[in-house]
This record gives structure tokens, C-alpha cells and sequence, in this order.
């Protein structure tokens, strides 16, 4: 059996995003959230959904460096409106918001659709006609998309949910998604494949690694 028949994408994140690094950044975005509503307060209606829309792009992009920074996820530096990122394992992690519902919102940004190229390679584990085409990964890219409501009306001061989401090559559809309330729930649950690792007839596979750290 192949590492393709056996992987997956979820297992891929939890092997490679250490579970106190997601509930950080789960927490960083919520908190960013409320100041962003927080310093919108008092604006003239005729623009307040602009104004909070701002300040959540820049009070989470702080928080979101922050929490990276805080789970040595090595992020680059704030820079006007600039994409923050960050890289773990073969990850790298970005940011941003859409109201609940309009995921495509996702694809308007030319960085990020640049970034999403990467998981061409990872393609595979959600089509098994392709899996011959697998080979194990040295780069992949994976998003913390926090849904708002959509009204100033209806929770204006905390996303609806956050998820974790790993686009396809060309970012017009999704390869694995989920809220982080139960991605994290995964972390409790050992995969096969790593029980499999953990028997001693196979120890002598742990050491027989690729440069991207996922066991040949």
C-alpha cells in the first residue's frame, strides 16, 4: 500500500500544525475580531460596515502575526495591506475574512490565488484515480478563514465560526475544510498510520524520512 492510499489531507494538517499553534490562533483571530469592533464604535452608520470591515483586516492581521510568532511559525512582517503568513512543517498558514456563505470571496485576491498553486500536489488524496500521480509533498498551503454574518446586525463583533481550509490548485474549491472547534477534537485521535508507526516490527521506518518530514 502506498503513503497516498494511506494519507489524507486532515491528517497532513495535524502532523505538521502542532495543536497549540491552531487553538492560539483560534483565540488570536477571535480576540482581533472584538478590537476591530471595539475601535469601529461611534463611526456615522452611512460607512460603519467599511470601517469595521478595515479594522478587522488590520487588529487581525496583528493578532494573527502575534499568535504565529507566539507558536514559532516563522511570519513575516506587517506591511500595509499585505498578506501575513506563516510556515509550519510543509504548511504555509494565511489569513482572512468573507461573510458566512461566500467562500468564492476567498479567490479575489491575487496573492492568494498564487498561493494555492502548491496544493496541485495534494490533489491526489481527494481523488483516488490520481493517486499514482502522489508523491509526497514539500509544500502546501493552508487558510484561517474566520465567517462573519454578513450584518452589523447579527454578532457584528465575533466571527460566526473560524475554519481551517486548504484550497484546490486554482482556489475555486476546497480540499478539506472544517471549524476549528472540531479539527482540534482530531488531535485526541490517533490515525492508523501513526498506530502503525508506533509498533516496534516498524521502527526502522521512523528514521527513513523525505525532506518534508512525512515517513517514505
Amino acid at each position: 500500500m502506498t503513503i497516498a492510499s494511506k494519507d489524507s489531507i486532515p491528517n497532513l494538517l495535524l502532523r505538521n500544525i502542532p495543536r497549540g499553534l491552531v487553538m492560539g490562533i483560534e483565540e488570536a483571530l477571535a480576540a482581533g475580531a472584538q478590537r476591530a469592533y471595539a475601535a469601529a464604535k461611534g463611526m456615522n452608520d452611512g460607512h460603519l460596515p467599511h470601517v469595521v470591515g478595515q479594522m478587522r483586516h488590520f487588529h487581525m492581521n496583528e493578532s494573527f502575526q502575534r499568535a504565529l510568532s507566539m507558536g514559532d511559525a516563522s511570519p513575516t512582517a506587517i506591511r500595509g495591506n499585505g498578506i501575513v503568513t506563516g510556515r509550519t512543517g510543509v504548511f504555509t498558514l494565511a489569513r482572512f475574512n468573507i461573510p458566512e456563505g461566500f467562500w468564492i470571496n476567498g479567490r479575489r485576491s491575487h496573492t492568494r490565488r498564487q498561493m494555492s498553486v502548491a496544493n496541485k500536489a495534494i490533489e491526489p488524496l481527494v481523488q483516488p484515480e490520481l493517486f499514482e500521480g502522489y508523491v509526497p509533498l514539500s509544500e502546501a498551503v493552508a487558510f484561517f478563514v474566520a465567517c462573519f454574518s454578513g450584518s452589523l446586525r447579527s454578532q457584528p463583533e465575533s466571527p460566526v465560526s473560524i475554519q481551517v481550509a486548504v484550497p484546490n490548485r486554482d482556489m475555486r474549491g476546497w480540499l478539506f475544510r472544517e471549524p476549528l472547534d472540531a479539527f482540534v477534537q482530531r488531535y485526541e485521535q490517533k490515525p492508523a498510520a501513526q498506530d502503525d508507526l508506533a509498533m516496534p516490527k516498524l521502527r526502522k521506518n521512523i528514521g527513513k524520512q523525505g525532506k518534508d518530514g512525512i515517513s517514505q
